[in-house]
C-alpha cells in the first residue's frame, strides 16, 4: 500500500501532457490534488517559459487550471541558486537563454552584462550564436562562475530529438575546460529549492515523472520517494535493468490513489 503524501512534485512533458497532446489521466490527477487541497509543484527543466506561460499553456491546451505558484522551472531554480551564491556581492551575469531565464535573473536584482560578469549562466536558447558562445567562453576563462540550467542533451519534438540545454552548456565547457554547476533535474539543487518553495520535508513529498534519468534520479539523489508513470519516455523494459528502482511504478495516473 502506498504511503500518503502531503506534497507532490510533478514533471510536465511526458507526465501531464505529451507535447501538444493531452493526457486525460493527468487532468483528473491534478483536479484530485486540488480537491483534497494537497500541495503540488510542477518541477520542470524548462527554462524558456515564464511561469505565466506554463499556466497559460496548461489552461488553453490541456484544460488544466493552476496558478503560477504551482510552477517551479529550472530557470527559477538557477536564478535562486545564483542569487544565493552572490548574496550581497557582485550581481552581474551573462546569460545564454530565453525570456524565462533572463526574467528570473532580472526579478532577483541581477544586472545583465557582456563585460566582466561575476556569473555565466547557460540554458536553452533557440537564437544562440557564435558571438554568444564567444562572450561566455571569454568570461568563464576570466574567472566567472559557470552555471548550467540543466544537463538535457536533447528535447523531444514532433520532428524528433532536438538539441537540449545541456548541448549548449557542454559547448562552453569544452571551450573553457571548466565543468559547470548544473541546477536542473537530475541534480539535487532544483529539488532542494523546490522543497523550500513547497515548505515540506522530503519525507512528505513524492516526485512524479515519466523519465527515469531525470525525474526519478533527481528524487533518489536527495532521498525522496519516487513515482514513475509510464506515459512518456521511460519504458518498463528499460527500468527493469536499473539497479535502483522507483518507489512506485504505474501505467497511468488513474492508477494512483491519493
Amino acid at each position: 500500500m502506498a504511503k500518503k503524501y502531503k506534497g507532490y512534485f510533478i514533471d510536465l512533458d511526458g507526465t501531464v501532457y505529451a507535447g501538444k497532446k493531452r493526457i486525460p489521466a493527468a487532468k483528473r490527477f491534478i483536479e484530485q490534488l486540488q480537491a483534497t487541497q494537497t500541495a503540488f509543484l510542477f518541477v520542470t527543466n524548462n527554462t524558456t517559459k515564464l511561469p505565466a506561460d506554463v499556466v497559460r499553456n496548461l489552461a488553453e491546451n490541456h484544460d488544466i487550471h493552476v496558478s503560477e505558484d504551482n510552477v517551479y522551472t529550472a530557470g527559477l531554480a538557477t536564478a535562486d541558486y545564483v542569487a544565493g551564491l552572490a548574496k550581497d556581492g557582485d550581481r552581474t551575469v551573462y546569460v545564454i537563454g530565453e525570456i524565462g531565464l533572463i526574467q528570473a535573473f532580472l526579478d532577483r536584482g541581477f544586472t545583465l552584462t557582456e563585460r566582466n560578469p561575476a556569473f555565466v549562466v547557460v540554458g536553452l536558447d533557440s537564437d544562440v550564436t557564435y558571438h554568444k558562445f564567444e562572450l561566455a567562453t571569454l568570461a568563464v576563462r576570466s574567472g566567472a562562475t559557470f552555471v548550467g540550467t540543466n544537463p538535457d542533451s536533447n528535447i523531444p519534438n514532433e520532428r524528433g530529438m532536438l538539441p537540449g540545454a545541456g548541448s549548449l552548456v557542454e559547448m562552453v565547457a569544452y571551450t573553457t575546460q571548466q565543468r559547470p554547476i548544473y541546477v536542473g533535474k537530475p541534480e539535487p539543487i532544483i529539488m532542494e529549492n523546490a522543497l523550500a518553495e513547497i515548505g515540506l520535508p522530503k519525507e512528505d513529498v513524492v516526485m512524479v515523472g515519466d523519465n527515469y534519468m531525470t525525474d526519478i534520479t533527481a528524487g533518489q539523489r536527495i532521498g525522496m520517494d519516487t513515482l514513475l508513470v509510464y506515459s512518456g519516455l521511460s519504458t518498463r523494459q528499460q527500468v527493469a535493468k536499473k539497479a535502483k528502482k522507483p518507489t512506485y511504478e504505474i501505467d497511468s495516473l488513474d492508477d494512483w490513489t491519493l
